[in-house]
């Protein structure tokens, strides 16, 4: 692999691991060093850092703690 790929994957410990668990990208980006931003994209979908999946999330928090509210009013009375 291309020096700046290993440096990536050095600075970066989540593209590491995602390589090793999705060996394909270890092919690809040593016949085309440039998918690297592709393979960002990937890992992140992958590791839920999405703005969708971030905005998901956090209505998935908003709606538990909205039921835990209602249950402690419901609870005194």
């Amino acid at each position: 692999m291309r020096r700046e790929i290993v440096q990536a994957m050095i600075t970066q410990p989540e593209l590491r691991r995602f390589v090793r668990q999705h060996p394909i990208w270890y092919r690809r980006l040593s016949r085309d060093p440039s998918l690297l931003a592709e393979m960002e994209k990937e890992a992140n979908l992958f590791y839920g850092r999405t703005f969708s999946q971030r905005v998901e999330k956090f209505q998935q928090n908003l709606g538990l703690a909205m039921m835990l509210v209602e249950m402690l009013r419901t609870n005194r009375g």
